[in-house]
């Protein structure tokens, strides 16, 4: 890599981070709201962002400025999805960071971050020493007809793109009347206080 490509990430990241954090998205409270459904707000983004990066893709291959042949899509497996989804999705409930925010929270001076980071390296080197045995679970479920949602039902990438955006306005409105509902949304002071406010029942 060359120096600019170095500092550019390293400048990148920075500034990642510095908007993770203001968001309050460095704040395991902020996280784990999302499972008690007072908080959309990370699906929100994370949708918002595989949404636009879908939309944006389709529309630079039709203006020529990429060719989505050159682009690598890794095998999908939807076995190893589903498993690798439930130990991360279980990690996230229990400690209300995944990999990226606890790097965000150690870094704004969390002790339960810390720990959390350092259950992720353990977690990764204990993976690594068992890769071997366990080998046959990461390529666990391969779909054979395609490694995109185009190709493996068969349409174009407009109509899964159209889809898309149509999933994503329903996701903001039912996650913004499910915030209403049990309490939220957390704002970002709360969620950088830590503040431990009792989330609105249904009834």
């Amino acid at each position: 890599m060359t120096p600019i490509e170095i500092l550019s990430g390293l400048a990148l990241g920075f500034a990642f981070g510095f908007v993770l954090e203001n968001a309050g998205f460095g704040s395991p409270y902020k996280l784990t709201s999302q499972f008690r459904l007072a908080d959309w707000s990370v699906f929100k983004v994370m949708f918002t962002a595989i949404v636009l990066t879908s939309v944006g893709l389709m529309l630079s291959e039709w203006f020529g400025l990429i060719s989505l042949e050159g682009l690598f899509v890794p095998p999908a497996l939807l076995g190893a999805a589903a498993i690798g989804g439930i130990l991360i999705g279980s990690g996230f409930a229990v400690g209300g960071y995944c990999p990226g925010t606890s790097v965000v929270g150690l870094m704004s001076g969390r002790l339960d971050a810390s720990v959390f980071l350092a259950g992720l390296i353990v977690g990764t080197l204990v993976f690594a020493g068992a890769y071997e045995q366990i080998e046959s679970l990461t390529t666990l479920g391969e779909v054979a007809v395609g490694d995109t949602l185009p190709a493996a039902l068969g349409v174009s990438s407009l109509w899964v793109n159209v889809v898309m955006v149509i999933a994503a306005v329903a996701v903001f409105i039912g996650g913004s009347a499910l915030e209403r509902r049990f309490g939220g949304p957390v704002t970002a002071i709360e969620a950088v206080a830590g503040d431990s406010r009792p989330v609105k029942s249904s009834s």
